[in-house]
């Protein structure tokens, strides 16, 4: 099934080798895309912490891997079968698929499509790679789209068209994961209630989210809690009422919550951090019999305990990928907020790399004053 550019392209990538290795900006093929597939041209990606962990071997150790799971593009060439898009398109590259026919997207109540899953195979939906090195050697994907490639082969149902015109392409890139994760999950996994209380445990990119959209969903109070001091201007930025610093003072996260809510807790808790020990604090911090916990951040472990008791009080805990959002009929909602400056998403932005320099954004999340990185092309 050709494409409307057969050809194979060499191009420059971001290759890990082994689990732990720095990135090794390597020379590979990529091929043309099949019948309901995309080849892009990378313009803007940028670093998510997911992608950290998988180059350690999250959720499984596939190598050697092109990473990135969040970037922006234009399209080079389309699959004979692809109909909505076409060269010259700008997209955003998504990990995520909406068949709308499936049980799960006819319900309306879950993002997690059936033909189009999120895919931890490293390979394309057909079992294959379009990546390869060395004369012939695969290269697993991540998450679908491998973003860290000056070019990338996805299904054309992972991906969004956007309007440069509207939305400026760095910002499009955010939406790919991190922020849109965050704020999915405050206005669709659970819809927020106008005047409930909302604790967020975490103020990266993707706590900001939460952030953001418990404010548009109303909530009366959102507390952000951070041990970085300077995470409380970007949380007071996008909505935030009320900060906790755990490292100024000696009582529980949860009992800090519930110091500052009349001793209630929250109505939502969203654990956005990933550190195992958070989950049990994120539980007694939501209040007793109606308390709502949605985890969001994956860490370092997929298995957690927790304690069982808090949870039976009548607690409800829940998982979220990509905060809910169905990448067709949410994804849109949010986009128009971004075209119509509702969302600050240069509060975002606080390095810039080029993509030859992609080792260097590891480094600088260290910075206290890093929320994301952005890695031109």
């Amino acid at each position: 099934m050709e494409s409307s550019n057969p050809k194979v392209i060499t191009c420059k990538a971001a290759v890990v080798w082994k689990e732990g290795e720095r990135l090794k900006m390597e020379e590979i093929k990529v091929d043309p895309p099949k019948s309901n597939e995309v080849r892009i041209k990378m313009l803007f990606a940028s670093l998510c912490h997911t992608d950290i962990l998988c180059a350690s071997g999250f959720p499984i150790p596939l190598f050697p891997r092109v990473l990135g799971h969040e970037g922006v593009g234009i399209i080079e060439s389309v699959g004979e079968n692809v109909t909505k898009l076409n060269e010259g398109d700008i997209v955003m590259a998504l990990y995520l698929g909406e068949c709308k026919e499936c049980p799960n997207c006819k319900s309306g109540k879950s993002n997690i499509c059936h033909k189009y899953p999120l895919d931890l195979s490293g390979l394309m939906l057909d079992g294959t790679s379009r990546m390869s090195i060395n004369g012939g050697q695969v290269l697993y994907h991540s998450l679908s789209c491998s973003t860290w490639s000056e070019y990338t082969v996805i299904n054309a149902n992972y991906a969004i068209k956007v309007d440069p015109q509207k939305i400026p392409l760095p910002h499009s890139s955010l939406l790919c994961c991190g922020f849109t994760t965050g704020s999915g999950a405050a206005w669709r996994e659970v819809h927020v209630e106008k005047g409930s209380s909302v604790a967020v445990l975490g103020l990266g990119a993707v706590g900001l989210g939460v952030v953001d959209g418990a404010r548009s969903q109303g909530a009366g109070k959102i507390i952000g809690v951070d041990i970085n001091e300077l995470r409380r201007g970007k949380g007071e930025a996008f909505g935030m009422t009320d900060f906790i610093n755990p490292k100024d003072c000696k009582i529980s996260i949860s009992d800090m919550i519930k110091d500052v809510t009349g001793g209630l807790g929250v109505d939502y808790v969203f654990e956005c951090t990933g550190i195992p020990s958070m989950l049990n604090e994120a539980i007694e911090a939501s209040k007793l019999g109606m308390g709502t916990i949605v985890l969001i951040g994956t860490g370092n472990g997929i298995s957690r305990e927790f304690n069982l008791i808090p949870l039976l009080c009548g607690r409800t805990m829940k998982g979220s990928i990509y905060g809910g959002i169905r990448v067709h009929s949410d994804l849109p909602a949010l986009l128009h907020r971004c075209a119509n400056k509702e969302i600050q998403l240069d509060e975002l932005i606080t390095h810039q790399v080029s993509f030859t320099e992609i080792n260097q954004s590891f480094e600088l999340l260290k910075d206290p004053h890093c929320v994301k990185v952005l890695i031109k092309f």
